[in-house]
């Protein structure tokens, strides 16, 4: 009954953003920390605030906006969510993945989803730009349990290539072009908000992890459902290698994903064209 229901307020919230615009975007982008400036680049641009949608959740990290931005990108019709939604913030997975439906029923084919991980494969760095071509989900939950809707997708959802071959060998591609080494990784969510301990980051090692994060998990499972194609960035913005960890300045985990946002988005502006 649920899905039922949601399936009522996607329709209720597009309903809202159509009487303002007939846009119909081909790309939907998750702005993380460290992608912030793309909404900057944005031509004729139509914002919402997500209080202003209905049933829309909003983002309760102050360095997270909350705004839905319309617009094109290096010629591509795009919607960039610029702040998402977090399990640690008390959302549901429901929550958490609504936009990404939102955004489905609004048009869009492809979505790219970029966040800010932490590190503790050596031949991996603070600073670095890595492509995720799978994940571990830490979170305990699935945003498919209790689904009913057929609208929605299947309910077993196929997830041997949870992240798009085709858009990695892009962003390589061009990352090549670019003089940049886009490593592949595994990523491993945790809930949060809590940094993990020396020995959860000798666990994630050993099960087969490279990075850990606090997002995008959940969003890929309800995008793979809803037949999106997915290519998930991520800036690696601190390092925590167990035999050295220190303490984490959340400025230094900013200043790090500031200083790396130029070429993330690049990258993302010239593979708009070819997505």
């Amino acid at each position: 009954m649920i899905f039922k229901e949601i399936k009522k307020n996607i329709e209720e919230t597009v309903s809202v953003i159509r009487l303002s615009t007939d846009f119909t975007p081909d790309i939907g982008i998750i702005l993380g920390t460290g992608l912030g400036d793309i909404a900057n680049q944005i031509e004729n641009p139509i914002s919402f605030d997500y209080d202003s949608l209905p049933h829309f959740p909003l983002s309760t990290v102050e360095f997270h906006k909350g705004r839905l931005i319309f617009g094109t990108l290096n010629k591509r019709k795009i919607v960039a969510m610029q702040g998402r939604m977090h399990y640690y913030e008390g959302y549901s997975m429901l929550d958490i993945t609504y936009p990404v439906r939102v955004m489905k029923f609004l048009g869009i084919k492809h979505l790219i989803i970029s966040n800010a991980s932490g590190t503790f494969n050596p031949e991996i760095r603070k600073g670095d730009i890595v492509l995720i071509e799978d994940h571990i989900n830490l979170l305990g939950h699935n945003p498919l349990i209790g689904y009913t809707e057929e609208i929605f997708g299947p309910r077993f959802v196929d997830m041997s290539e949870p992240y798009s071959r085709r858009l990695i060998d892009l962003a390589k591609k061009i990352g090549k072009d670019n003089n940049l080494n886009l490593k592949e990784v595994v990523y491993a969510a945790m809930t949060g908000p809590s940094l993990e301990t020396r020995a959860e980051y000798r666990f994630l090692r050993i099960i087969g992890a490279d990075i850990v994060g606090m997002s995008t998990v959940p969003e890929t499972i309800v995008a793979r459902q809803m037949g999106l194609e997915v290519l998930g960035l991520s800036i690696v913005t601190d390092e925590c290698y167990p035999e050295t960890l220190k303490p984490i300045d959340i400025n230094d985990i900013l200043k790090t994903a500031a200083e790396s946002e130029p070429k993330l988005t690049k990258l993302i502006f010239e593979m708009m064209p070819l997505v």
